[in-house]
């Protein structure tokens, strides 16, 4: 599945024919990524588009050095399910 990220628009996407997925980002400073929403067309749900969205948001942010604040109630039952990402989150900023 070929997740492309859209900085302009602040989203990794994945563009099918059913439709499309998103996860929604923003970024906060100092190098941290806030995971803010992820919406997957029902066309797409059952076919593991968000899996593949948090982890390309995982593989971006380790890439690029940065930390993660998943304020996406579905990427924090993600994390859940991948400890081995829980290296890269910290609290939000107040």
């Amino acid at each position: 599945m070929n997740v492309e990220n859209d900085s302009a628009q602040q989203r990794f996407f994945v563009q099918l024919p059913e439709g499309t997925g998103e996860l929604q980002y923003r970024g906060l400073p100092p190098r941290t990524l806030e995971l803010v929403h992820t919406e997957v067309a029902p066309g797409l749900r059952g076919r593991g588009v968000g899996d593949a969205l948090a982890a390309a948001a995982m593989a971006y942010a380790r890439a690029e050095k940065l930390s993660i604040v998943a304020t996406c109630p579905f990427v924090r039952r993600w994390l859940d399910k991948h400890p081995e990402h829980q290296n890269l989150l910290v609290a939000a900023p107040r």
